[in-house]
């Protein structure tokens, strides 16, 4: 029962896309991923508006002070198993705002993260691909837990 649970999860992960600040390079770059041209339906990947619907919380931006526990309770509400992706520099590390003095970090300073996509901002082609290796972490069963940040 789990194999057909894990090859469900892996055909239709939904995602919430979360903007936590920054240059919005990285939210065009996201959105650019889920343009027909990029066609990231053939790996049956939606957006979803609601943190009570998504399998996958892709966050781009640095951690603020003023955003902390909204990322937190956003956390909190998506149902498990929960998957995090951070896309761009400042989601990983804080960027080029690290050193400011209401920035706290990366999206890891605030919950556990699955995948990381550097780059400022990346390519549509590197966010679907980072998202299809989390896919594929999925479909094959424990081992996204495994590289977990926390």
């Amino acid at each position: 029962m789990e194999r057909v649970v894990r090859w469900a999860r892996a055909r239709s992960p939904w995602i919430l896309h979360l903007n936590t600040g920054g240059c919005n390079g990285c939210d065009i770059e996201v959105v650019a991923a889920l343009t027909p041209r990029y066609d990231v339906e053939r790996f049956g990947i939606l957006l979803r508006g609601s943190p009570r619907h998504a399998d996958i919380i892709v966050v781009t931006g640095p951690i603020t002070v003023q955003m902390r526990e909204r990322v937190k309770r956003i956390y909190d509400q998506t149902p498990e198993p929960k998957f995090v992706v951070a896309v761009g520099q400042c989601a990983c590390s804080g960027g080029v705002f690290r050193n400011c003095y209401s920035v706290i970090g990366g999206v890891d300073k605030v919950m556990p993260v699955d995948i990381y996509i550097p780059g400022c901002p990346p390519k549509p082609e590197a966010i679907i691909y980072g998202i299809a290796q989390l896919i594929d972490r999925i479909a094959g069963g424990g081992i996204a837990w495994i590289y977990r940040s926390k």
